[in-house]
Protein backbone atom coordinates (compact mmCIF):
# COMPACT_ATOMS: atom_id res chain seq x y z
CA UNK A 1 0.00 0.00 0.00
CA UNK A 2 3.19 2.19 -0.22
CA UNK A 3 2.10 5.92 -1.73
CA UNK A 4 -1.37 4.77 -1.87
CA UNK A 5 -4.08 7.89 -2.10
CA UNK A 6 -6.38 7.76 0.88
CA UNK A 7 -9.52 6.31 -1.55
CA UNK A 8 -6.86 3.42 -2.10
CA UNK A 9 -6.54 2.43 1.21
CA UNK A 10 -9.62 2.42 2.45
CA UNK A 11 -10.74 0.77 -0.52
CA UNK A 12 -7.66 -2.17 0.58
CA UNK A 13 -8.56 -1.74 4.41
CA UNK A 14 -12.41 -2.70 3.19
CA UNK A 15 -11.73 -5.19 1.23
CA UNK A 16 -9.40 -7.42 3.15
CA UNK A 17 -11.53 -7.02 6.41
CA UNK A 18 -15.11 -7.71 3.93
CA UNK A 19 -12.46 -11.33 2.61
CA UNK A 20 -12.13 -12.28 6.36
CA UNK A 21 -15.81 -11.54 7.68
CA UNK A 22 -14.45 -8.98 9.81
CA UNK A 23 -17.60 -6.15 9.03
CA UNK A 24 -19.85 -7.33 12.09
CA UNK A 25 -17.53 -6.77 14.27
CA UNK A 26 -16.22 -2.97 12.82
CA UNK A 27 -18.74 -1.15 14.89
CA UNK A 28 -17.82 2.33 15.71
CA UNK A 29 -17.64 1.31 19.72
CA UNK A 30 -15.60 -1.89 18.88
CA UNK A 31 -13.00 0.35 16.67
CA UNK A 32 -12.61 2.50 19.41
CA UNK A 33 -11.65 -0.13 22.13
CA UNK A 34 -9.50 -1.57 19.59
CA UNK A 35 -7.93 1.71 19.12
CA UNK A 36 -7.10 2.30 22.77
CA UNK A 37 -5.32 -1.35 22.70
CA UNK A 38 -3.29 -0.10 19.62
CA UNK A 39 -2.64 2.84 21.57
CA UNK A 40 -1.77 1.31 24.30
CA UNK A 41 0.88 -0.55 22.69
CA UNK A 42 2.58 2.52 21.24
CA UNK A 43 3.19 3.58 24.88
CA UNK A 44 4.67 0.09 25.53
CA UNK A 45 7.39 1.46 23.62
CA UNK A 46 8.31 4.01 25.85
CA UNK A 47 7.70 2.43 29.06
CA UNK A 48 10.12 2.71 31.86
CA UNK A 49 12.26 5.06 29.59
CA UNK A 50 12.02 8.18 31.73
CA UNK A 51 13.93 10.76 30.17
CA UNK A 52 15.28 8.67 27.03
CA UNK A 53 14.67 10.88 24.04
CA UNK A 54 15.94 8.39 21.48
CA UNK A 55 15.06 4.35 20.61
CA UNK A 56 16.49 1.64 19.10
CA UNK A 57 16.08 0.31 15.92
CA UNK A 58 14.04 -2.48 16.82
CA UNK A 59 11.59 -0.04 19.12
CA UNK A 60 11.26 2.24 16.10
CA UNK A 61 10.22 -0.65 14.12
CA UNK A 62 7.81 -1.75 16.44
CA UNK A 63 6.61 1.86 16.93
CA UNK A 64 6.15 1.80 12.97
CA UNK A 65 4.17 -1.06 13.76
CA UNK A 66 1.95 -0.11 16.26
CA UNK A 67 0.76 3.15 14.72
CA UNK A 68 -0.35 1.54 11.52
CA UNK A 69 -2.04 -0.58 13.50
CA UNK A 70 -3.86 2.65 15.56
CA UNK A 71 -4.25 4.45 12.39
CA UNK A 72 -6.03 1.22 10.45
CA UNK A 73 -8.71 1.19 13.05
CA UNK A 74 -8.66 5.01 13.04
CA UNK A 75 -9.20 4.98 8.96
CA UNK A 76 -12.17 2.43 9.57
CA UNK A 77 -13.69 5.15 11.88
CA UNK A 78 -13.47 7.75 9.02
CA UNK A 79 -15.01 5.57 6.88
CA UNK A 80 -17.92 4.85 9.27
CA UNK A 81 -18.06 8.53 9.75
CA UNK A 82 -17.68 9.81 5.98
CA UNK A 83 -14.45 11.40 6.38
CA UNK A 84 -11.47 12.02 5.68
CA UNK A 85 -8.62 11.92 8.35
CA UNK A 86 -7.11 14.47 6.63
CA UNK A 87 -10.43 16.58 6.69
CA UNK A 88 -10.55 15.74 10.17
CA UNK A 89 -7.00 17.08 10.97
CA UNK A 90 -6.96 20.28 9.35
CA UNK A 91 -10.63 20.91 10.65
CA UNK A 92 -8.96 20.71 14.02
CA UNK A 93 -5.99 22.23 13.03
CA UNK A 94 -7.90 25.44 12.33
CA UNK A 95 -9.59 25.10 15.58
CA UNK A 96 -6.19 24.98 17.16
CA UNK A 97 -5.20 27.97 15.24
CA UNK A 98 -7.70 30.02 16.97
CA UNK A 99 -6.38 28.75 20.84
CA UNK A 100 -3.47 29.63 23.27
CA UNK A 101 -1.71 27.68 25.74
CA UNK A 102 0.11 29.28 28.59
CA UNK A 103 3.20 27.72 27.37
CA UNK A 104 2.94 29.36 23.79
CA UNK A 105 5.78 31.32 23.07
CA UNK A 106 4.07 34.19 21.02
CA UNK A 107 2.03 34.39 24.55
CA UNK A 108 2.77 37.76 26.64
CA UNK A 109 5.50 37.16 29.75
CA UNK A 110 6.92 34.24 28.06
Amino acid sequence: MADLDYAQVIQELRDSRDQRGWRKYHTLPALARALSVEVAEVNEIFLWQDGQTTISDQQTADLKLEMADALTYLYYMCDQLGVTPNELVQAKHEINLQRHWKFDQNEEGN
